[in-house]
């Protein structure tokens, strides 16, 4: 799944124009914020040092070192000031979205932008699978990206998610510390088989719910392994501004972060990444989005 593309188009998946699918979103109103945490800037250190394989080879039980080769090096990075949803977006939010944005809704989205299983689980009679306050999934990048821009708001860089993630506790397995993972902890594992409610596991010490577990969760990156010249990435391009962002193309990839119900205890890691195709709509992948304090004109990746 660990694979890179560089290249970048301003294509648009739907047949809309520059002004009505990229243009600034709305203000929004100052209690929007209500349902977000506000975190703020810092400088931590991201990643694993190759000497320090072996060692979490033994913590999760992992024969091949391999599976590590992409947190690896260790290096430091700089966030800024942002707020990040408390929850992921619920399929009841993104059907909401829908109703007021019609040409994102099922049969709109061109071929190549989505693998076909755009909002399949809503297409079945099986209700747990569409339950309103579940994180939606099903729902590739190019959708998520759009929902958060309809909000005001963006997905969260990867550097920010991570951050958030340790809730405020340095040098952490997972967000609520050290502990194994449990089932009183993160729906993880397949031990459920399916997604659970936004708010059904203790949040972390942020006050951020399902950093681990339930669903991954799309993020703004193009994937990228930090070995390869790109461990100042993060410290060096700033977060995206909630506005105009270049569209990437159909087969790029982004970076997800969080495990799922389907996952394993490593998933769960606080510094374990993946990517997953921009255009690769999935019943284990969902979002949550981000804003920024101080919006800056963004760069592209």
């Amino acid at each position: 799944m660990r694979t890179a593309s560089s290249s970048w188009v301003l294509a648009l998946p739907l047949a809309c124009g520059l002004a009505t699918c990229l243009g600034h979103p709305p203000e929004r109103p100052q209690d929007q914020r209500d349902s977000m945490v506000l975190i703020h800037a810092a400088t931590f250190p991201m990643g694993i040092n190759r000497s320090e394989i072996r060692s979490y080879q033994k913590v999760f039980n992992i024969e091949h070192p391999q599976l590590f080769d992409d947190e690896v090096p260790r290096h430091s990075v700089m966030i800024g000031d942002f707020y990040l949803d408390k929850y992921l977006v619920t399929n009841d939010q993104f059907k909401r979205f829908l109703q007021a944005n019609p040409l994102w809704q099922p049969g709109n989205i061109r071929r190549e932008f989505d693998n076909g299983n755009y909002l399949v689980h809503w297409a079945t009679r099986d209700a747990r699978s569409a339950e309103p306050d579940h994180p939606v999934v099903n729902v590739n990048w190019y959708a998520a990206t759009f929902y958060c821009r309809s909000e005001g708001k963006r997905l969260p860089t990867e550097a920010e998610w991570e951050y958030a993630a340790r809730g405020g506790l340095p040098n952490v397995l997972f967000p609520w510390g050290n502990a194994a993972p449990d089932e009183t902890r993160a729906n993880f594992g397949d031990h459920i088989g399916t997604t659970t409610r936004v708010d059904a596991y203790p949040p972390n010490r942020y006050g951020l719910f399902d950093m681990a577990g339930n669903v991954w969760q799309f993020l703004y990156d193009q994937w990228a392994p930090y070995n390869a010249g790109t461990d100042r990435h993060h410290a060096e391009r700033p977060a995206p501004r909630e506005g105009v962002q270049p569209i990437p193309l159909p087969e790029a990839r982004r970076v997800i972060r969080g495990g799922s119900f389907a996952g394993s205890p490593v998933n769960l890691w606080v510094e374990y990444r993946d990517s997953h195709p921009a255009n690769g709509s999935s019943a284990h992948v969902g979002f949550r989005c981000a804003r920024s304090v101080s919006p800056e004109p963004s760069s592209p990746p």
